[in-house]
Formats: C-alpha cells, structure tokens, sequence
C-alpha cells in the first residue's frame, strides 16, 4: 500500500518538473494536464498491483476454487477422523460432531445420500443424509475428501431401504433379491457439507 503511494508521489514529482519547462502554457490547460496524468499514473499501478502473481488475494481466490459448501456453511475445525466415530456409536446412540473422510458412493439419482469411508483398506462406512432433504451432493463426487457437520447414530435399516439404495446405486436385480435381511448401520444426517479436494 505504502509502495503505491510512493509511486504516485514520484509521478507528481516528474509532473512538476514537466510543467517547470512549460509555464508558457494557459494556467488552466496546464492544471487539467496535471491531473489528468496523476489519474492516469495511480489507475496504472492499482492495476499493476491487482495483476501481480503471489498476492494474498490471488491466494485466497486460488483456495476458494478448491473448496465448495453445500447446507450450512462450516469450515473443518475441530473434525474428527471416521475411526473416532465409529469408535463412539459402540458406547452412545448418537453423537454430534464433525467429521472428514473420502466419499465412497453418491445416488446417482438424485445426489440424495452418500457414503464415507476412511482412506486405505478399511470396508467401513458413514452411511450420509441431509437435513429436511434441503440439499444434494454432486453425482461425481465419488473419491473426493469432505468435511461433514451434524448428528451421526446407529440405526436398523430395513430390508426395503436397503433395496431402495441398491437401485439407487444401480446394481443389478440379482444384488438386490439377494438383500433378504435388515442391517444395523452408522449413519450421519448432515446440516452442511464441506468438499475440501474435489475427485
């Protein structure tokens, strides 16, 4: 900031010592010329700062590009690993929290659920829904690390639900006969959604 107005103050000063060689001139024509390349010089280095790489702003516009909220705006403080609420749901019903792990699969007719999981070779996952059905997730969001704020809880989804996100994910009719039994699964229901890295 102090840089641009040391500028400036250069430029003037080269002004001045151009109107010293033409006093010849009309007052009046001689006062507009001055400010109109005063304007000129300051409009130039606004400019210049603005398009100069590395700033804080290009920082800060670069990151919001990689991120993207859905629900409620939240930001990922105090998040915790996917492990540590699963570890909680064996001793509690329900926990409120914030949570980050990878999405696993997305509805891909609506955008309406999803799962998490953790990264590695670990099969478990966060069965995701959203509050009051307010907002959806991007069909390609599959692979892609989140931040989740809201509730998460055990439940026993039956035979039929659990047939309906079978047709959801599109697996075959043969997958879905094949559902006979309801399970106990984690769930979270979701009042907002962070994607930190987009898959």
């Amino acid at each position: 900031m102090l840089n641009k107005y040391y500028l400036c103050i250069s430029y003037l000063t080269e002004l001045f010592i151009f109107i010293m060689f033409t006093q010849s001139l009309k007052p009046q024509f001689t006062l507009f010329l001055v400010s109109l390349l005063s304007m000129f010089a300051c409009k130039n280095e606004k400019q210049a700062q603005l398009a100069a790489p590395g700033t804080a702003q290009e920082g800060q516009e670069i990151l919001l590009q990689k991120t993207e909220t859905f629900g409620e705006v939240i930001n990922a403080d105090g998040a915790v690993a996917l492990s540590d609420v699963f570890a909680n749901l064996k001793t509690n019903d329900s926990i409120m929290c914030k949570v980050t792990g990878f999405v696993q699969e997305v509805c891909q007719v609506k955008g309406c659920w999803m799962t998490l999981r953790m990264p590695g070779n670990d099969s478990s996952e966060l069965f995701v829904k959203f509050k009051d059905y307010a907002f959806f997730m991007p069909k390609d969001l599959g692979g892609s690390k989140v931040v989740l704020k809201g509730v998460a809880y055990n439940e026993v989804t039956s035979v039929d639900e659990l047939k309906h996100y079978a047709e959801d994910e599109g697996k075959s009719q043969a997958e879905i006969d094949a559902i006979t039994k309801p399970e106990t699964k984690q769930k979270f229901m979701a009042d907002g959604v962070l994607v930190l890295e987009h898959n």
